[in-house]
């Protein structure tokens, strides 16, 4: 790849660019919802479809489920929801709080086994001030994480990374699902 200048003009910054168009929905908030109550909240909507391949579920629990991030931050970032509609943790019935920990546990082994991961990120950004972009309905991220993934690339690697297709890896995860 040829380094791109910056602002099409001056010196070359000796950076290759691999490009993620899809984070720029995310970024605009593009279709995200005004509403976030029941009903018509994303996190609500997506158990109640069919196809879990087009939405990206990987496993359905009785009170929880784990689904991919649709703007991930690395190849694998899947978040475990409550099918139940509710804002913060410590409103979930024992049994919920229960069977999201076993799926995050599932998760983490899943992409341990899957995509040798060498660490993750787990945890839940609770409320708009906690960083949580949907903050209506609780969700807690797991995202796999390499020494040198996304620290320092473009330092040292002169590239940005790119994730893996999404239905690829909801393929992936979804067959090698590990109890």
């Amino acid at each position: 790849m040829e380094p791109v200048r910056q602002d099409g003009v001056g010196e070359a910054d000796g950076l290759d660019r691999l490009w993620t168009p899809y984070r720029m929905a995310y970024l605009r908030g593009e279709n995200k919802p005004s509403d976030q109550s029941a009903g018509e909240c994303p996190f609500c909507r997506i158990p109640r479809a069919d196809d879990d391949e087009r939405f990206l579920v990987i496993r359905r629990g009785e009170l929880a489920y784990a689904v991919l991030n649709l703007y991930p931050y690395a190849a694998g970032h899947l978040m475990v929801c409550p099918y139940r509609h509710v804002a913060d943790y410590t409103d979930t019935t024992a049994e919920e709080a229960a069977e999201i920990a076993s799926l995050t546990k599932s998760a983490l082994r899943t992409l341990r086994a899957v995509s040798h991961a060498e660490g993750f990120n787990v945890g839940l950004n609770q409320g708009v001030a906690g960083g949580a972009g949907i903050a209506a309905h609780l969700h807690q991220h797991v995202v796999p994480r390499w020494v040198g993934d996304q620290n320092f690339m473009p330092v040292i690697g002169h590239a940005k990374t790119l994730p893996q297709l999404l239905r690829d890896t909801r393929a992936l995860l979804a067959e090698s699902w590990v109890r």
